[in-house]
């Protein structure tokens, strides 16, 4: 059987580009490209001429984002890492539909250039597939949460059913849609990471029987706990420093945890410690079985003279009626302690969101203090 060509361009946005020609980029580039072709341009030419180190801007999840800036070698090792993991490399064929301003793109493009995979690369879109051909065919793939719910309602589970590998991250993947992944038997992961680890250093399988509640760290990378109970990391994706998350975990054994929650999502309430991802979770759930799937959500505290912190749901859109509530409460009364169950719930018009399309829960609550308006506001 003959070796795999190594690829020599890219298709970006349907338009092909020769490796040689990128390191000249924007010698003779196209004068119709538009800001986000000529980042990710931008960036191929660095990668392609050598540069050594790059800027990467976090997320912005619970904080301002922040530039930092990484050695080349410390992509180069988790591009390697990832793909050993996986069983990819020359002359596989990736799909990017990521934001490649965020680490999880970005990532993905230095993954198939330093494997010799063939890129295929496509502005972020609910449903990445209507921007390629129909005939197109991808071995590998990274999504968020909504697109591989966009791809599994508009029919695409044989195609995606092809690759060899698929990861999903960047957000929370809930219940229902981690049931709706069963039907598929390409191995789907969810991935643990951030941007100071250059993208994942543990993966989730999702589906089929290998499916786990925890997470497996790839080899080499070497993890810890600090006093408060959150997550440390040392490797070479670290440049061998210490990376302290905000991350609680339950450590199984030196190669595989739990992730329980954000510290900075404990809710204290009357001198009990309650994990706001846990109440969500349990939401998320209720609203489902009441038909209510769509409903976006989270759960964080609100000063509260009596206990420190009020427990409370923040629901998007407009209130639910007496008839969906009343169910609601008494869900959430069977599910949850007595201390974990929220005591109001607030109706917000629109949830804030970051550069890559999380949920601000911080600016959602500071929105909501500073606005003219009060709240829509239902006491339990």
């Amino acid at each position: 059987m003959p070796a795999p060509l190594l690829p020599d361009s890219l298709v970006l946005n349907g338009r092909l580009f020769r490796y040689a020609d990128l390191q000249q980029y924007p010698l003779d580039a196209p004068a119709d490209l538009n800001g986000y072709e000529a980042k990710v341009l931008d960036f191929c030419r660095e990668w392609l001429n050598g540069a050594l180190a790059f800027e990467l801007r976090t997320s912005g999840s619970t904080g301002t984002p922040q530039l930092i800036r990484m050695r080349r070698r410390q992509l180069e090792a988790s591009a390697r890492r990832t793909c050993e993991y996986l069983g990819l490399g020359v002359g596989d064929r990736e799909l990017v539909c990521l934001n490649c301003e965020t680490v999880g793109g970005l990532m993905m493009l230095v993954r198939g250039l330093e494997q010799n995979m063939h890129l295929t690369i496509v502005e972020p879109n609910a449903n990445p597939l209507v921007l390629v051909e129909p005939e197109a065919a991808f071995d590998f793939a990274s999504f968020v949460p909504l697109q591989l719910r966009t791809l599994l309602d508009r029919g695409y589970a044989p195609r995606l059913n092809q690759m060899k590998a698929i990861l999903v991250g960047g957000a929370t993947v809930e219940s229902t849609l981690e049931k709706a992944l069963q039907q598929l038997t390409v191995p789907i992961y969810h991935t643990y990471g951030m941007t100071e680890t250059a993208s994942h250093i543990a993966l989730r399988r999702i589906n089929g029987p290998e499916a786990s509640p925890y997470y497996r760290v790839l080899p080499g990378i070497r993890v810890a706990q600090d006093e408060r109970g959150c997550l440390t990391v040392r490797a070479d994706v670290t440049d061998d420093q210490l990376i302290t998350t905000n991350d609680r975990v339950r450590l199984v054994d030196e190669h595989t945890f739990e992730w329980l929650g954000r510290a900075d999502f404990v809710i204290n309430s009357g001198g009990v410690k309650v994990q706001a991802e846990k109440v969500e979770q349990v939401l998320e759930v209720a609203l489902a079985e009441l038909g209510l799937p769509n409903r976006r959500a989270f759960v964080a505290g609100r000063a509260d003279e009596r206990l420190g912190e009020q427990v409370t749901a923040f629901l998007e859109g407009e209130p639910l009626t007496e008839a969906e509530h009343q169910p609601l409460q008494q869900l959430l009364a069977e599910r949850l302690d007595r201390y974990e169950r929220p005591r109001a719930f607030v109706y917000v018009p629109q949830f804030q969101a970051t550069a890559s399309g999380k949920i601000d829960r911080l600016t959602t609550i500071r929105t909501l203090a500073g606005a003219s308006q009060p709240d829509k506001t239902r006491e339990s």
